[in-house]
């Protein structure tokens, strides 16, 4: 077991027993820290200086570095048992992410970089999801520019080989009226639609029921991202108000793909209503909403969810291969 990979467990496992945001962070941060450090025995000391570690990575860091299952790692194994190995499994099963953006939107990093990420990770496929043209503050893609991005994710598909696949992709706005802020034409040449509201997060739940109803049962549409829009750390953000039945059977109805979004600071669906989409019968997708090469890492922790509420494989798009997937993409059509 190498620091990386037990640094990684115990951000899951942490995440399996609903940990604090900022705990399950902080093992992703130091996992980060130590990835480019050469094989060996690394002693605490040496690694409590790394940035991002702290006393207790630094512990874990020093006792993986020799081989050995850290203490920490041990105890938490111990407390979560089988089914959270289970878990574990389900989350190395993973073959891509529809969710991840590059520094054409709001990202911070070329898409030849998310790709290479995403192809160093051991994925089949990932999506390129960058924000349509309403979300200016992330520099939303206007047709022109969201034209421009399919050839460039052409040419990156021709570097990286036949591995991994780059699909096209965007994040749309789900506007006032459920309608999507992008070409319809141009929606049907993409690979995977993403459709998220930002705007006017705290509208009546009627309004924004009906909003997100038109959204979902659009055949354009195949994932839901963050339904709820909430952020839980830092001063935060309330989730939206909708009727969460209806907009999960709708989902269900239309295969739409529920998005269980990975960044620490969401964690949405909540594990509530996360567990209502999973009665309803929807599909659902671990995304990473990635904005960095090292976010992709933190798909594992959406897996422990997932899990947890009893999901299998065959519920998670982001374990079905390539063909599947754009099958299914071709279906709804």
């Amino acid at each position: 077991m190498t620091p990386d990979e037990a640094l990684r467990r115990i951000a899951f496992l942490l995440e399996w027993r609903g940990a604090s945001p900022y705990r399950v962070r902080a093992f992703h941060t130091a996992a980060d820290a130590v990835r480019d450090l050469p094989p060996g025995p690394v002693d605490a000391a040496r690694a409590i200086h790394l940035r991002g570690v702290g006393p207790v990575t630094a512990d874990v860091i020093s006792q993986a570095s020799t081989g050995a299952v850290p203490d920490y790692l041990a105890r938490l194994q111990d407390e979560t048992g089988p089914d959270a190995r289970a878990g574990w499994d389900l989350a190395a099963a993973s073959t891509g992410d529809c969710h991840l953006h590059s520094d054409w939107s709001d990202g911070g990093s070329p898409i030849e970089d998310m790709a290479d990420a995403a192809r160093a990770l051991g994925h089949q496929w990932a999506v390129l999801t960058d924000h349509s043209p309403r979300l200016t503050i992330a520099h939303g893609l206007s047709p022109e520019r969201l034209r421009s991005q399919l050839e460039a994710v052409a040419a990156v598909n021709s570097r990286i080989g036949p591995d991994c696949r780059l699909l096209t992709g965007i994040e749309c706005d789900i506007l006032d009226d459920g309608s999507l802020d992008q070409d319809d034409d141009l929606l049907g040449r993409l690979d995977l639609v993403v459709a998220s509201v930002h705007s006017k997060l705290r509208s009546e739940r009627g309004p924004m029921t009906a909003r997100m109803l038109a959204a979902v049962r659009n055949p354009r549409v195949d994932v839901l991202g963050h339904c709820t829009g909430r952020i839980i750390t830092g001063r935060g953000r309330p989730q939206s108000r909708f009727d969460a039945e209806a907009v999960f059977a709708a989902c269900a109805e239309a295969c739409t793909a529920v998005e269980i979004n990975c960044r620490p600071e969401r964690r949405d669906p909540p594990d509530d209503l996360l567990a209502l989409a999973a009665a309803a019968g929807c599909l659902f997708a671990v995304d990473t909403d990635a904005h960095a090469p090292e976010q992709l890492r933190w798909q594992s922790t959406g897996y422990a969810r997932a899990a947890r509420i009893g999901l299998g494989a065959d519920r998670l798009i982001t374990t079905w291969p390539l063909r599947r997937l754009l099958a299914a993409r071709s279906d709804r059509q």
